[in-house]
């Protein structure tokens, strides 16, 4: 199971990173450790991914299962409680994007878990992709 925490900022912008891995543009998380809850989880992940802490609880705004990895993600909309954004061992970049560059900048199956993040929309998306396309 991962984790990804779409950080909005005041302009309803959410922060992208460019990961070191594939150099493709995502929402800040990863996996699990097996002894930490779920908010320990995002808040460790988006905080090593950014330098940003983010304020608890978040809003769970999808569930997303990648077909071809087996791997179901939660992703919730975040806000900032404190630092700055910062690039890390796994992020060569962060970015704010709009709507539109978020389309630009993600792969579908990462660009949709922002877009509903930021549609934040009750009860949360559940929605499944083959690591790339949202089938």
């Amino acid at each position: 199971m991962s984790v990804a925490g779409v950080v909005v900022d005041g302009l309803g912008r959410a922060l992208l990173v460019r990961r070191r891995d594939n150099g493709h543009w995502e929402p800040p998380g990863g996996v699990l450790e097996p002894e930490e809850t779920i908010p320990e989880g995002l808040r460790r992940e988006v905080l090593e991914e950014t330098g940003i802490g983010i304020a608890l609880p978040a809003i769970l705004t999808g569930v997303y299962k990648n077909m071809t990895g087996l791997v179901v993600a939660l992703v919730f909309r975040c806000e900032v409680a404190d630092g700055t954004p910062t690039t890390g061992a796994e992020t060569r970049a962060l970015r704010w994007a709009t709507r539109a560059e978020v389309t630009e900048l993600a792969d579908e199956a990462y660009a949709i878990r922002v877009l509903d993040a930021l549609d934040a929309a009750s009860p949360p998306a559940v929605r499944a992709h083959d690591g790339v396309k949202v089938v």
